[in-house]
């Protein structure tokens, strides 16, 4: 297997199906073998049964469900612990970024990087759609908090645009706690810290505005997720240099 996309999905039910049919009519048109694995977030609309529409005649898609709500952080390693492809990619559901750039990001993986992040804060990012400016505003304010308490280089660590080699995703994902919005800083910090090669890359990106980050509350549980970061790493809870096994169950 070559690609896996692994696409968190939470209450999705009326931009997954769309964001499907373009990822299969992309992969339809590559030569190389691939899968999409649709993790269900415990959505409480028609998100199961979008997904499972595809997974009944499509052997590319596969659907799986947590048992209740755990975050975007959690089904991500979900699906990158259950993925069986050479390089593994994340994108959101909402595809914001369209599927074709990974083109991109796999050219930097077949280059001997580990890592590569869409961006859209590089020069050559191409923004089609732009944030409302308040949310522009909380991303920057974000970003500077990472650059001064976690981890500096990376102008963008929330695009939800990112593949990894797979031993680079398997090791990072046995080692993460961060189980929601956060966990994308998280995963960074940790190939940092590791020694993985990272490559920021920039891409074409289009806001969707129904979004599910809530300005304030969720701003607050990230700061609060940094900081979690910062204390896992200081008392030894990554493991780092160690061998590590940590299942998902739900």
């Amino acid at each position: 297997m070559d690609l896996s996309i692994i696409i968190p999905a939470y209450n999705e039910e009326r931009r997954l199906g769309g964001s499907l049919h373009a990822i299969l009519a992309y992969l339809a048109r590559q030569p190389y073998s691939s899968e999409i694995i649709v993790v269900d977030d415990g959505s409480q609309d028609a998100t199961t049964q979008v997904a499972a529409s595809f997974s009944g005649h499509q052997p590319k898609v596969q659907l799986l469900r947590n048992g209740r709500n755990r975050g975007k952080g959690y089904s991500v390693r979900k699906g990158f612990l259950r993925a069986k492809g050479k390089y593994l990619l994340f994108s959101d559901a909402d595809l914001s970024t369209p599927i074709e750039e990974v083109e991109r990001l796999v050219a930097c993986l077949r280059d001997g990087y580990d890592i590569a992040v869409g961006s859209r804060a590089l020069a050559e990012s191409r923004i089609e759609v732009r944030q409302p400016w308040y949310r522009q505003n909380m991303g920057r304010l974000f970003n500077v908090l990472v650059q001064a308490l976690i981890l500096r280089g990376i102008q963008d660590t929330q695009c939800g645009f990112k593949c990894f080699r797979r031993e680079a995703a398997v090791e990072i994902c046995r080692r993460m706690r961060c189980e929601r919005f956060a966990f994308d800083v998280e995963m960074l910090y940790l190939a940092h810290v590791m020694g993985y090669r990272v490559a920021e890359v920039p891409v074409v990106w289009r806001n969707s505005p129904e979004t599910k980050v809530h300005a304030i509350r969720d701003s607050a549980a990230m700061f609060a997720d940094l900081l979690a970061i910062r204390s896992n790493h200081f008392r030894g809870r990554y493991a780092i240099g160690r061998a590590v096994s940590r299942q998902i169950t739900a």
